[in-house]
This record gives structure tokens, sequence and C-alpha cells, in this order.
């Protein structure tokens, strides 16, 4: 087993290749979703089928926030 001071004394980039490498062996589909994000995500996907719903693009996003400055 690796001691915590071996991943203390990696360079910055080897801690972050380690921490991409222990997040890409995580089978994603094992991860709960809080039901509040569940619920949050129905809502979104019902106002959308029932075409309640805008979208903007992010270049429009970007042009109105450089306006605002």
């Amino acid at each position: 087993m690796i001691k915590m001071q071996e991943i203390l004394d990696l360079s910055i980039a080897e801690r972050i290749l380690m921490i991409e490498k222990i997040w890409d062996s995580i089978d994603h589909n094992d991860i709960p979703l809080p039901e509040a994000h569940q619920q949050e995500l129905d809502r979104r996907l019902d106002r959308y089928e029932r075409e309640e719903t805008t979208f903007v693009s992010w270049n429009d996003i970007k042009k109105e926030l450089n306006a605002a400055k």
C-alpha cells in the first residue's frame, strides 16, 4: 500500500495524474444520484418536453457578459 507521505512527495503533476487515474477507475454508475438532483432533472426534462424552455448559445451568453462590463 502507498503511504500518504509517498503521495505528498510526488510532484503536483504526478499527484494530478494519480487523481485522474483514480477518478477514471470509478464506475460512475455506482455513484448514487441524490434524489433532489433527480427531481430537478425530471423537472427540466418535463419543461423541455412541454416546450417551455428556451436555450441560449454560449456565444450569446459571453456577448451579454462582455456588454455588462
